[in-house]
């Protein structure tokens, strides 16, 4: 079961290349999270290139 879905996506090149920066940021701020899945989507047309990655995590209680 899931608790919260944290979402990360980028359409610029050099947001692209930073996305896994912003991820273990991300990973470091919320450790209240344990990420039980993820997906990654690629999608583009003749312009643009979206890259996202979907995290699915569970809230860790005491």
């Amino acid at each position: 079961m899931f608790d919260h879905v944290e979402v990360f996506t980028a359409t610029k090149a050099n947001d692209r290349r930073s996305l896994g920066v912003e991820i273990t940021n991300w990973l470091r701020d919320s450790p209240r999270f344990q990420v039980m899945d993820y997906v990654v989507t690629q999608s583009s047309d003749q312009s643009f290139h979206c890259l996202s990655i979907t995290l699915f995590c569970k809230e860790l209680t005491e």
